[in-house]
């Protein structure tokens, strides 16, 4: 285990997102064993929210009943631990469903443009990105289209219509 992997360790024991975690993973009644990278992984989980096959709180990594955690996915959810760490704890829960709601609205993905999930590597957690489609920038992207359409058309003899 590296020295940035025991001080998020540290860091997610002291503002207590890795307790909160294994307190999870005890009411669920997810049994915990150790994983790579001091992470902690809470096996079992069967509800429905939140989606998709592995989620992370603090460093303990809940995984869906019979799930294969390759390397690509371990250090996805590393970082994920990072994260929290980083906003020091239990603040990355709100953070991160409102990235998840401005993902959503942009592409109708919750993962493609939420920064959480771009930071942690989209295609190593499993996520597929998806084109946005309304928001900033999609307006400018037309324009310039639509501008370079009418330079052709005027270049051609044509007018704008």
């Amino acid at each position: 285990m590296s020295a940035l992997d025991r001080a998020r360790g540290l860091g997610n024991l002291l503002n207590l997102s890795t307790p909160l975690g294994v307190a999870g993973a005890a009411v669920a009644g997810c049994p915990l064993s150790p994983g790579p990278h001091g992470l902690v992984r809470a096996e079992g989980w069967r509800h429905a929210f939140p989606g998709g096959a592995a989620f992370t709180v603090g460093d303990v990594v809940f995984t869906r009943p019979g799930l294969e955690m390759t390397e690509q996915l371990w250090r996805h959810e590393r970082t994920h631990a990072a994260q929290y760490a980083l906003c020091l704890g239990v603040p990355f829960l709100p953070l991160y469903g409102l990235a998840a709601a401005w993902s959503t609205w942009r592409t109708g993905d919750p993962a493609s443009r939420n920064p959480f999930e771009r930071g942690a590597g989209l295609l190593r957690g499993g996520y597929v990105q998806r084109a946005v489609r309304r928001g900033p920038g999609r307006g400018r992207v037309r324009a310039a289209l639509g501008d370079r359409r009418d330079a052709a058309r005027t270049a051609r003899g044509g007018g704008a219509a």
